[in-house]
């Protein structure tokens, strides 16, 4: 945990983690291949919706989180907006359950975290089935909730770095 936290401005508290969550999730989807196996592709954009719903909600955050919902649709040609939808649900769950975590150690706010990845996988599964008519692979969404879950860490590092900078929450 870092001794002094940074300032909470919109470039370091969202706009560097949002373009941080882009370029990973483009390193992700190289074409890279190792032993024919494809790297995993993680809902990197989790860490921000968990980070800024828990720390402090803004009106910014679901903007932000339209924005790389339909960034990753793009990316991974998917549906036009059910990413977007399956963060906007998750910041929702999140923003809904946010007292409940509060002083929680870091392994139940980890659990929280899987459930938050659960959530919105969830979403994401419901809006593939309606608009096809066809269940997702099971294991297709297990593949992408365990990266996404382990992605937990980089979550807590976020909410390190701005956990004392808003006085209001001291």
């Amino acid at each position: 945990m870092a001794l002094t936290a940074e300032r909470l401005d919109p470039i370091h508290w969202v706009a560097l983690p949002m373009l941080a969550s882009m370029a990973a999730t483009l390193l992700f989807c190289a074409p890279i291949r190792v032993h024919g196996l494809q790297l995993p592709e993680p809902l990197f954009a989790l860490i921000p919706a968990f980070a800024w719903a828990v720390l402090r909600p803004s009106l910014l955050a679901p903007i932000c989180l339209l924005a790389l919902g339909l960034f990753n649709d793009l990316v991974w040609g998917g549906r036009l907006g059910m990413w977007a939808l399956a963060l906007l649900a998750a910041y929702a769950f999140i923003l809904v359950t946010r007292n409940m975590m509060s002083g929680q150690s870091r392994i139940m706010l980890w659990a929280w975290f899987g459930a938050a990845a659960s959530f919105a996988m969830g979403v994401a599964y419901l809006a593939v089935l309606i608009e096809t008519g066809n269940a997702p692979s099971l294991l297709a969404v297990a593949g992408q909730w365990a990266p996404t879950v382990l992605l937990y860490p980089l979550a807590d590092g976020l909410i390190g770095r701005f956990e004392d900078a808003d006085p209001r929450f001291r």
